[in-house]
């Protein structure tokens, strides 16, 4: 069942922005992060939360979609992400974070797909635009922005090409295609009892 909510769980890029998400899943998703695990159990990571359709404005000119579709400029009006998490750490609790951020992700992720929901991790932020737009005090880095709603497009899972070209990519038909590594070529070393 995990197995089958992490295939399912793509990055999604174009979402029903008609369709909001309540602030009571953007709740939900927040607790599955604060549950998740923390280095050192520091648990420096605080949250923002929108589903403001002004602030998603905001939030959405301040970052930057796709780089591997060069000629796409992002969702377009209809398209857009009804809410965002952007995900902040605390720089009185720890300068640098290590994994947190990423742990805190997948949890959003996993319980928004559970939720019948698609999410985009960001990190291509122009940060201090963001800080000025969202008045974000300074004790607090900008780790991640996370776009939240329903999909409105289709994502494939496909096996590397020849090449190995691992860059993703749209058919003729706009279905996203998500190249991924074989199994056997990700592990080094097998050391089998």
């Amino acid at each position: 069942m995990l197995y089958d909510l992490i295939k399912s769980a793509r990055t999604c890029r174009r979402f029903v922005q008609t369709e909001t998400v309540s602030m009571n899943t953007l709740h939900q998703l927040v607790d599955l992060a604060r549950l998740s695990a923390s280095s050192a159990n520091l648990q420096p990571l605080r949250y923002l939360l929108s589903n403001n359709p002004q602030v998603n404005e905001n939030i959405f000119s301040t970052i930057a979609w796709a780089g591997y579709l060069r000629e796409w400029p992002g969702p377009a009006e209809g398209e857009r992400p009804p809410a965002y998490i952007v995900v902040l750490s605390d720089s009185k609790i720890v300068k640098k974070v290590n994994c947190d951020h990423g742990i805190a992700a997948q949890s959003i992720i996993l319980g928004a797909n559970e939720q019948g929901l698609s999410c985009c991790v960001i990190s291509a932020i122009q940060h201090q635009d963001l800080r000025t737009k969202l008045h974000i005090p300074d004790q607090y880095q900008i780790q991640l922005v996370i776009a939240i709603g329903k999909c409105a497009e289709k994502r494939q899972l496909d096996a590397l090409n020849e090449e190995g070209d691992i860059r993703y990519w749209r058919d003729e038909e706009d279905v996203h295609h998500v190249p991924k590594r074989a199994l056997k070529d990700v592990i080094v070393k097998e050391f089998e009892k």
